[in-house]
C-alpha cells in the first residue's frame, strides 16, 4: 500500500495570495494529495479556502511590519514566533511531502517550521520586486518561482520566472452570459472596471465622474467592491454597478472588451492571459509599498498596457485615458498575445513534484 501524499498550502492577507491556490487545488486532488491549509483565523483566505470540500484548514497566529507607528508592531513578533510553534508542531504532526507558500505573513511562520522538519518548500512571489514576507523565507525555500522576470533575477539562482498559477475556469465565460449578467445588448463594446480587493474607491469616484464622456461609447460594467455602491447612478442606461461576481466573473471578463483595473499581479496576469487591453491605475506609493507601481510600469515598458497614475486621475484625464487605450487596442493585444505565458500551473505542478522526489 503506497504512502499518502500531503501538501500543506499556506499565504494570506489579500485575495492575491490565494486565488493562486485555488488554481492549483483541484490539480493537486485529481493527484491524490491529501491537501491541508494554514492561513490566519479572520483572515480572506479563512473563509475561501474552508468552502472548499476535502480541505483541511488550520489557523495560525501571525503578525505583519507595519510601515507606520503602531504598538502592534512590539507585540507581532511575539506572534509570529508563537506562530512558528504551532506550524512547526504541525508538519511534525502531518509530515507533509511538500509545503508550497504564496506569501503574506501567515506564511512566515509556516516555512520556518517546515525548514524545522526537513520539508521542503516552494515559494512563489507574484510582484516585480521580493515581499517582505518571501525575503524572511526564501533562507528557508528549496525553491522560489516568480511571476515577473525582473523578481527571479532580485532573489538568485534558486528562483525561476515562472507566471502565475492561474485558475482554471478563466477561459470558461461566455460573452452572451456576461452580457446578461450586465444587461447590455452587445451593440457597443464593454469596458470593465475590476476594483480589486482593496483600495479602488479613488479609481471607483474618477470612472463615474467619466461616465458622461464614456457612455456614448461604451457599455460600463462596474465592480466596484464591498459597499461601494451608489444608489443614485441605478439605471443609468449603459451603465451596471455590482458589488463583486464570484462564478459569474469569467463570464464578466469574456464580454469585456476593455479592463480598467489597479495593478495586482493576479489580476493583470489574468487580463493577460485572456488578452484583453488594460489601463492600469496602481496602487500608490504613499499606501502601499509601490509594488502596483512596479508591476505597471513592466507591462507598459513591454507594451501590454497603458498606465495612469492615480496622482494624475481625475474624471477627464481618465476618460481620455481610456480613449487612448481604446484606440491602441489593436497593438496592446497583438504584444499580448507574443507575450511568454502567463499562467504558471503546470511549472509550478512540476516544481512541487521536483522537490518531493528529491527531499
Amino acid at each position: 500500500m503506497s504512502k499518502k501524499r500531503v501538501i500543506v498550502l499556506t499565504g494570506g492577507g489579500t485575495m492575491g495570495h490565494v486565488t493562486p491556490h485555488l488554481a492549483l487545488i483541484p490539480r493537486l486532488q485529481s493527484e491524490g494529495y491529501e491537501i491541508h491549509y494554514v492561513g490566519t483565523r479572520d483572515g480572506m483566505e479563512a473563509e475561501k479556502i474552508q468552502s472548499i470540500p476535502g480541505i483541511v484548514y488550520h489557523a495560525v497566529k501571525t503578525g505583519k511590519l507595519r510601515r507606520y507607528f503602531s504598538w502592534q508592531n512590539f507585540v507581532d513578533p511575539f506572534r509570529v514566533i508563537a506562530g512558528a510553534f504551532q506550524s512547526a508542531h504541525l508538519m511534525g504532526k502531518l509530515k507533509p511531502n511538500v509545503v508550497f507558500s504564496k506569501g503574506g505573513f501567515v506564511a512566515v511562520p509556516v516555512v520556518y517550521g517546515a525548514k524545522l522538519h526537513g520539508v521542503p518548500v516552494l515559494c512563489h512571489e507574484s510582484d516585480l520586486t521580493p515581499g517582505l514576507a518571501n525575503k524572511l523565507c526564501k533562507p528557508c525555500a528549496t525553491r522560489m518561482v516568480t511571476t515577473f522576470p525582473e523578481c527571479a533575477q532580485a532573489l538568485g539562482p534558486k528562483a525561476e520566472c515562472v507566471g502565475t498559477p492561474l485558475r482554471p475556469d478563466l477561459r470558461s465565460g461566455s460573452r452572451e452570459k456576461g452580457l446578461a449578467v450586465f444587461g447590455f445588448t452587445g451593440e457597443k463594446p464593454v469596458l470593465l472596471m475590476m476594483g480589486g480587493s482593496l483600495g479602488a474607491q479613488r479609481v471607483n469616484e474618477a470612472l463615474r465622474q467619466a461616465l458622461p464622456r464614456l457612455l456614448p461609447d461604451f457599455d460600463v460594467a462596474h465592480l466596484c467592491g464591498h459597499g461601494n455602491l451608489d444608489a443614485a447612478l441605478e439605471g443609468t442606461p449603459g451603465y451596471c454597478q455590482k458589488e463583486f461576481l464570484d462564478a459569474e466573473l469569467p463570464d464578466a471578463l469574456a464580454c469585456a472588451d476593455l479592463v480598467l483595473s489597479r495593478a495586482g499581479s493576479n489580476a493583470i496576469a489574468e487580463f493577460q492571459a485572456l488578452a484583453k487591453p488594460m489601463l492600469l491605475v496602481p496602487y500608490p506609493v504613499g499606501a502601499s509599498r509601490g509594488d502596483q507601481v512596479l508591476n505597471a510600469e513592466s507591462f507598459r515598458r513591454r507594451g501590454l498596457c497603458k498606465v495612469l497614475l492615480q496622482e494624475n486621475m481625475n474624471g477627464e484625464t481618465l476618460a481620455s485615458a481610456l480613449a487612448e487605450t481604446w484606440a491602441d487596442r489593436e497593438q496592446l493585444v497583438a504584444a499580448l498575445k507574443a507575450a511568454p505565458p502567463a499562467d504558471g500551473t503546470e511549472r509550478v505542478l512540476e516544481l512541487i513534484h521536483e522537490i518531493e522526489r528529491k527531499a
